[in-house]
């Protein structure tokens, strides 16, 4: 189990090199079992590891930063993630075709999307979003699409478009002005209308919609989710 410590270095018997009959010896770890990482008190893409009271230096990859939250890549964040403080960070890329650094998340292009590209040692490995999702560069992940109606048609994604009015008696009036809908085929996912645009919506683990509450239920409540909705 890996903890994290983000006291300054300086304030740690870790960095302090005890002097012994006059002579330095080598740092100490706090803590002699485990792992544990302490940032660097100057620098933000370096940091101190402990392995099992082993200590070492250790630098973040390009693109990458410390902050003591980071499961990217070796204890480090992404660069964009982090708040450095007072401590020096180098944002210089070294990049590679498709990759601003060496680790990274970015676009796959210009356009609306459902993929994004992630960079790992300068490689870029596609990765698409969840159903129903598109890539928001301003998150660096995946968002609804009608959050991002400037560059996107939420009704291209989703492939439904929503009614702007539905029958009273029907079983979406009641979840009015969200109404919902079932994907035909498709018993894992239910579409929901907001503010006249859908979004998919997918059931928790374990669970199936069922097309007569227009809710999700465990499958022994939801024998089947057969249905129609608009298609575009």
């Amino acid at each position: 189990m890996v903890t994290i410590n983000m006291l300054s270095f300086v304030a740690s018997i870790v960095v302090v090199l005890v002097v012994v009959n006059g002579l330095p010896t080598q740092p100490q770890c706090p803590e002699q079992y485990g792992v544990q990482a302490y940032a660097h008190p100057e620098l933000c893409d370096t940091f101190f590891l402990c392995t099992n009271g082993t200590l070492t230096v250790e630098q973040c990859e390009n693109g990458l930063l410390f902050d003591g939250k980071g499961g990217v890549h070796n204890h480090c964040n992404y660069n964009w993630a982090v708040d450095c403080g007072n401590r020096k960070a180098d944002y210089t890329p070294i990049s590679t075709p498709g990759c601003e650094y060496q680790f990274g998340i970015y676009p796959d292009g210009a356009q609306c999307s459902t993929n994004y590209i992630k960079c790992q040692y300068g490689e870029p490995i596609p990765n698409a979003c969840e159903p129903g999702l598109v890539y928001d560069h301003k998150i660096h992940g995946c968002n609804w699409p009608d959050l991002l109606l400037e560059q996107c048609n939420p009704e291209a994604v989703v492939g439904f478009k929503c009614p702007t009015k539905v029958p009273a008696n029907s079983p979406a009036a009641k979840f009015w002005p969200y109404p919902r809908f079932p994907v035909p085929g498709d018993c894992s996912r239910l579409i929901t209308c907001v503010n006249g645009y859908p979004r998919l919506i997918t059931c928790g683990e374990g669970k199936q919609f069922d097309a007569h509450t227009l809710s999700c239920e465990d499958p022994e409540n939801a024998p089947q989710c057969a249905g129609s909705f608009n298609h575009l």
